[in-house]
C-alpha cells in the first residue's frame, strides 16, 4: 500500500489566459471592432513590458470600446484560439488530480465561457460594463492588476486547501509579477524581458505543455 507521504502533492496550477492560456489579446479583438485596435494594442504592449501602470492603461484602453454593441463579444469569442499544448497539460492535470486556474486581465465575459468548456473552475477577470446592450467604455467592479492576480492566486489556494508552496503561476507579462512571485513555483512563458528575469523557470514557447516536465520534476 502506498502511503499517504509518498503520493504525488497536489498542485495549484494558475495561468494568465491572453498570450498565455490562449493565443490572442482579447481588448485587441474588441478593438478591431471599434477600429482601435493599433491603438489598443500599442498600449497593452507597454503595459506588458511594465512601462504604464496597468490599471490606467486598461481603463485608457476600454474606453476605445465604447458604443460597441455587446453581441460583438460572441465574434471575439469564435476568434480566441488555445495555446498549443493546453488540452495536453489540462488532460495531465486532470489525470494526476492537480487543479488548473485562470487568472486575466481580460475579461469575464470571454474567460467564463471557455473555462466552463474545459471544466476550469476558477477564474478570475475584469468585467465590462453594459448598458442597453451597449458597451460603455467603462469597467464593471474592482480591476484584476498585478496585486489581484497575486490575490486571486493565493484566494484559490485557500479553496482548495493547497499550500502556497504547491502553487504555480504562468505568465508572460508585467501583470503577471505579483502571482510568480508569490506562487511557490513562478514561470515565464513567452515571455517579455521582465517577467523572465524575475521568473525562477522561463519557457520559451509555443506549447503550454512544456509545462509538464518541468512540474513532474519539481518538488514543492
Amino acid at each position: 500500500m502506498i502511503a499517504p507521504s509518498d503520493l504525488p502533492r497536489r498542485l495549484l496550477i494558475v495561468s494568465d489566459v491572453d498570450s498565455t492560456f490562449i493565443g490572442q489579446e482579447v481588448i485587441e479583438l474588441i478593438a478591431r471592432r471599434a477600429g482601435s485596435e493599433s491603438e489598443v494594442a500599442e498600449v497593452t504592449e507597454a503595459a506588458m513590458r511594465g512601462e504604464l501602470d496597468f490599471a490606467e492603461s486598461l481603463q485608457a484602453r476600454v474606453a476605445t470600446l465604447a458604443g460597441l454593441p455587446v453581441a460583438v463579444l460572441d465574434e471575439v469569442r469564435a476568434d480566441v484560439t488555445l495555446t498549443p499544448g493546453v488540452p495536453e497539460l489540462l488532460a495531465w492535470a486532470a489525470e494526476r488530480g492537480h487543479v488548473v486556474a485562470l487568472v486575466s486581465g481580460g475579461f469575464h465575459e470571454v474567460v467564463d465561457p471557455l473555462a466552463a468548456t474545459l471544466g476550469i473552475r476558477h477564474v478570475r477577470a475584469n468585467r465590462l460594463e453594459v448598458s442597453d446592450g451597449i458597451l460603455t467604455g467603462n469597467l464593471d467592479g474592482p480591476i484584476v492588476d498585478r496585486a489581484g492576480k497575486a490575490a486571486a492566486l493565493e484566494e484559490f489556494a485557500r479553496a482548495e486547501d493547497i499550500a502556497l508552496s504547491a502553487t504555480v503561476a504562468v505568465g508572460d507579462g508585467a501583470n503577471d509579477l505579483d502571482m510568480i512571485a508569490a506562487a511557490g513555483l513562478g514561470v515565464a512563458f513567452a515571455a517579455k524581458p521582465l517577467v523572465a528575469d524575475q521568473a525562477q523557470r522561463t519557457l520559451p514557447g509555443p506549447r503550454l505543455d512544456a509545462l509538464i516536465p518541468l512540474l513532474e520534476n519539481w518538488t514543492p
